[in-house]
């Protein structure tokens, strides 16, 4: 299988290191690009509309085809985009713990209010309209499974999010009127974007697919650190026909 991986906020393309490494022992062929306005010392003043053709133009300037489109958190909104400009290169999508939009809905639509206040004073108060975790909000509810040297070592790779594609309302219109297959992979340690049950990732945004795969695995939202290789083996399995 092909794969093109698609990061979350705050990451970039290198996220998916250890990941592409178990997937090419197991003989799959895997790639990472970065998303316009993410990592370290890039212009972080891009919508949605960038990231987004971030990763189409990657696939058409490698001249990929036939892949599985995998979106991370923050990543699902992207790849739903994407997906509505190229479903004839993509074989799956898969969403990994990851935000399945409504119809004219935004990501910040989908956290605690508490949740949104915080990232859009955040922004206001950067200077160029970004959101940055805290490392101990990180560790206790984005890789809890961690100890604090792998946490520490995972969140020096993290850079500053930009925050209006997190906070763009989406016209979805073409992307669920596509037949593209698609997946869904839960982390069942991974409480999901709020603070509650009803904000779990699975079923409050998984179920928004429709006809779709699950597949689970235990770890919280970081096991591409955490776990790469259990990862792995499950994008394997959620990527399957």
């Amino acid at each position: 299988m092909r794969f093109v991986l698609i990061h979350g906020a705050w990451h970039d393309g290198s996220t998916w290191g250890d990941v592409i490494r178990y997937l090419s022992e197991r003989g799959h062929e895997a790639y990472a690009p970065t998303l316009a306005g993410n990592g370290k010392g890039v212009d972080k003043r891009v919508s949605h509309a960038d990231c987004v053709a971030s990763v189409v133009n990657y696939v058409r300037a490698h001249d990929l085809t036939d892949f599985v489109l995998v979106g991370h958190s923050y990543g699902g909104t992207i790849i739903a985009k994407a997906a509505e400009e190229i479903p004839e290169r993509i074989r799956r999508l898969v969403f990994f713990v990851a935000f399945v939009l409504p119809d004219g809905g935004s990501l910040t639509d989908e956290v605690s209010p508490q949740g949104r206040e915080q990232f859009a004073q955040l922004a206001a108060q950067s200077p160029d309209g970004t959101v940055m975790l805290p490392f101990d909000r990180w560790h206790r509810d984005f890789i809890h499974d961690a100890d604090e040297t792998l946490a520490r070592a995972a969140y020096e790779r993290l850079s500053p999010q930009p925050f209006r594609p997190m906070d763009e309302q989406l016209d979805l219109k073409r992307f669920y009127r596509l037949n593209i297959p698609k997946s869904y992979l839960y982390c069942t340690g991974d409480l999901g974007p709020g603070d509650d049950e009803q904000h779990r990732w699975h079923p409050r945004q998984s179920s928004r697919l429709g006809n779709f795969r699950l597949v689970t695995m235990p770890g919280s939202h970081e096991v591409m650190f955490t776990n790469p290789r259990g990862l792995a083996e499950k994008l394997i399995e959620a990527g399957r026909d």
